[in-house]
């Protein structure tokens, strides 16, 4: 498990992670998205899940506003998360 105490452009890990789906979402005041986004170009590990986390994110979006589930989409969106989190977890 990586360590989320780490310091990068002045934020932990465990920060860029706390704020990451406001980020996403588009929510954060500017000074903060400039902090996420220079620890996201630095950080490896919060890079890689950044851009999961958003993928995933948008990839649900699109289900959600699709006028029918693509099928098994329910069950690919558990597996890829599923597989994620294991993976965080090694």
């Amino acid at each position: 498990m990586p360590d989320l105490d780490r310091r990068i452009a002045g934020l932990r890990c465990r920060d860029v992670l706390e704020v990451l789906g406001d980020y996403v979402d588009g929510d954060l005041e500017e000074e903060t998205v400039q902090r996420v986004e220079a620890h996201l170009r630095a950080c490896d590990h919060c890079e890689k899940f950044g851009g999961e986390y958003g993928a995933l994110v948008a990839g649900l979006r699109q289900a959600l506003l699709a006028d029918e589930p693509r099928p098994g989409l329910r069950d690919r969106m558990i597996r890829r998360m599923t597989a994620v989190w294991r993976e965080e977890e090694a």
